[in-house]
């Protein structure tokens, strides 16, 4: 599959996935959700269309967004995300979205010791996720993906 094919498949994937969550109501109405990646905010701006009364906070290590799609400064936490996303452990975040996978296997093996127990700790209850990279952690329940999506692009858990 050349590298342009798999990211349009991975862009379908992703938008499966969310549509989906929206689609199920797996998120409350007044839920906060973790953007982990703003990346130039595609993702960001699909979600705050999907659930326009849910806060999004949006980490990253700088602004590389589309004016467009930045999120305000109060939702928007820069720096490195493995030390930054502490501050929502045990907060009962309904949502988070990591789309934060480099496709250098070397690189997500380092994200990878940080990122599964880093979400599963932001999480409630019940909360989901879905990420780019799989999250293998004990209080994470994979969910099948829903139509639309490949397996292998998206992830999708929910916390026990």
């Amino acid at each position: 599959m050349s590298r342009l094919d798999g990211f349009i498949s991975r862009m379908h994937s992703q938008r499966a996935v969310l549509n989906h969550i929206k689609e199920a109501s797996m998120i409350a109405p007044d839920g906060v959700i973790l953007e982990i990646g703003l990346g130039n905010g595609r993702t960001y701006d699909h979600i705050r269309e999907l659930f326009p009364n849910n806060r999004i906070i949006v980490f990253d290590r700088a602004i590389g967004s589309h004016p467009d799609s930045t999120p305000p400064e109060a939702d928007l936490i820069l720096g490195d995300i493995q030390e930054t996303i502490g501050q929502f452990s045990g907060r009962g975040v309904a949502f988070a979205h990591a789309d934060i996978g480099t496709a250098y296997p070397e690189k997500d093996a380092r994200t990878l010791t940080w990122l599964p127990q880093s979400i599963a700790a932001t999480l409630k209850s019940g909360g989901v996720a879905a990420s780019g990279l799989p999250l293998a952690h004990p209080e994470l329940e994979p969910l099948p993906l829903p139509a639309g999506a490949d397996p292998g692009r998206t992830y999708f858990y929910r916390k026990r």
